[in-house]
């Protein structure tokens, strides 16, 4: 008996919080997803992290033998104000001289990467003026940004979601549910084919040092708005139209994530996700003085009402009162005309 009142209690307990239990299990789920990623990254990356500080080791050492007059203290220093420099996107190599990282077509790039929130991190400003100017231009941009994304993309779904799966769906007879899912999916390919493997293979034609897989890890590192910065196009010295394409880079970016958000804003529109966030979302609740005013209409209308009922009721024992209860003959006197009595 004592247990199975427990189960129940437990039972109850389990449904009337069934939004709790299912955040809290939402929250361990990422948190397991995360530690997952770290133990594959870690042991995917470390051999390569190791094996590449051994060569860098062996090429030092192999360095300091042939130039037996150069201390490693000074070595050390060198590559010390070289990493510096290069971390800030300026590089002491021949090869790389040519290239500057703020001419008007560069710092456009920058400013794009900055307002998306992409970051690749390449280029970043040098002077203590540049820093502050970034922290300004960045608080009223990426709001903006925000704000211009948001209005592009809600006049693009007119188009290219909600007209063409209401369009189906009542032309054609079909479930508005499945027309959604079906048109979702298409559009993501469609998407996924426009501005992943097509510029891609662009990607991998121009730029000479990257195979395919490299150019769609750059696309979707960078529509992702991750921007890890370890792959950044037109930055080779033997580039050609650099300016061009630059800006050509831009404006692929502004497009792709624009894209982007326009397939994720589809996705949730399906009503089978609708249903899934509201797995985990919290009730809402009507507002105190909302459930104090519907309280006090409450009243008032049962105030009315009886005020009318009891005005009704007046009013039909007025009536009542006026008309006689037993209707009584007329008594004639038996010599006349006049009644003797009504």
């Amino acid at each position: 008996m004592l247990q199975s009142l427990t189960s129940n209690s437990c039972v109850r307990l389990i449904q009337s919080n069934k939004s709790a239990w299912y955040f809290l299990f939402l929250v361990l789920g990422y948190v397991l997803y995360l530690i997952f990623g770290a133990v594959v990254f870690s042991s995917v990356e470390l051999p390569y992290e190791d094996l590449r500080r051994q060569e860098l080791r062996t090429a030092k050492r192999q360095f300091l033998q042939e130039n037996e007059c150069l201390s490693e203290e000074r070595l050390e220093e060198f590559l010390a104000k070289a990493l510096e420099a290069s971390n800030y996107g300026v590089s002491i190599l021949n090869n790389a001289s040519s290239n500057w990282n703020w001419d008007f077509t560069s710092a456009l790039f920058f400013a794009s990467t900055v307002l998306t929130t992409t970051g690749y991190g390449h280029t970043a400003p040098l002077s203590g003026g540049g820093k502050a100017f970034c922290i300004i231009y960045s608080v009223i941009g990426i709001p903006f940004t925000l704000l211009f994304l948001t209005a592009v993309v809600q006049r693009i779904m007119v188009f290219s979601t909600r007209r063409p799966v209401t369009y189906v769906h009542t032309h054609w007879g079909l479930s508005k549910p499945l027309v959604a899912i079906v048109h979702a999916i298409l559009l993501a390919m469609v998407a996924v084919t426009c501005f992943f493997l097509i510029p891609a293979a662009i990607f991998s034609a121009l730029e000479e040092d990257w195979n395919f897989l490299e150019s769609f890890y750059f696309c979707f590192i960078s529509l992702s708005t991750i921007g890890l910065g370890d792959y950044v196009p037109g930055e080779a010295f033997n580039q050609r139209f650099r300016e061009f394409y630059k800006v050509g880079i831009t404006v692929y970016l502004l497009l792709g994530l624009i894209a982007m958000l326009v397939v994720l804003e589809t996705f949730c529109e399906l009503q089978q996700l609708k249903q899934l966030r509201k797995m985990f979302y919290l009730k809402k609740e009507k507002p105190q003085d909302r459930l104090s005013i519907l309280e006090h209409d409450h009243l008032s209308f049962t105030t009315v009402a009886d005020h009318a009922a009891a005005n009704s009721a007046a009013a039909a024992l007025r009536e009542n009162k006026t008309e006689p209860y037993v209707d009584v003959p007329d008594l004639v006197s038996p010599g006349g005309d006049e009644p003797m009595l009504r």
